[in-house]
């Protein structure tokens, strides 16, 4: 019986001990975290969430709460913020006015990465959502239509 407490004991010791490596102590995850520290400064209430292909930061920068992704490298993927519709340029403001009156705003996101940024919206009516994808800053395309089942 001793010999079997012992035993258990020594699992659950390397099993806990191997668990908190790969969560949070791992070589990748500090070279995502010092490349973050490098890319952001004076960034308020940062929360991670590592996973195996790549880790979410999220803080809050100038008041706002924004969004990194990281490679296991250390690279950065991507910045995501959400915003408003009055942050968007204005070429694309005047067209989501021109053509989609009867429309309201469910969703609005700016994706940096690779050096370009896009915005990704979601309109809603009582029939469909449509998922709008920036193509520069001057020309909305549809990324996704889809109807609603009405009952």
């Amino acid at each position: 019986m001793k010999k079997y407490i012992v035993t258990l004991a020594a699992t659950l010791c390397f099993g806990l001990s191997a668990a908190l490596a790969s969560n949070g102590g791992g070589e990748e995850t500090k070279l995502m975290k010092s490349s973050f520290e490098r890319d952001f400064s004076n960034v308020k209430e940062v929360t991670w969430d590592i996973q195996k292909e790549y880790a979410k930061a999220k803080f809050t920068l100038n008041n706002q709460i924004m969004y990194a992704y990281y490679k296991p490298s250390g690279e950065l993927m991507a910045v995501v913020r959400y915003m408003l519709t009055d942050h968007l340029p204005i070429d694309l403001q005047m067209q989501l006015k021109k053509n989609y009156t009867g429309y309201w705003v469910s969703d609005l996101f700016e994706l940096a990465a690779d050096n370009q940024t896009s915005y990704y919206l979601s309109l809603e009516n009582g029939e469909e959502t449509i998922v709008l994808q920036s193509s520069g800053m001057n020309q909305w395309t549809v990324y996704k239509r889809t109807r609603k089942v009405v009952m």
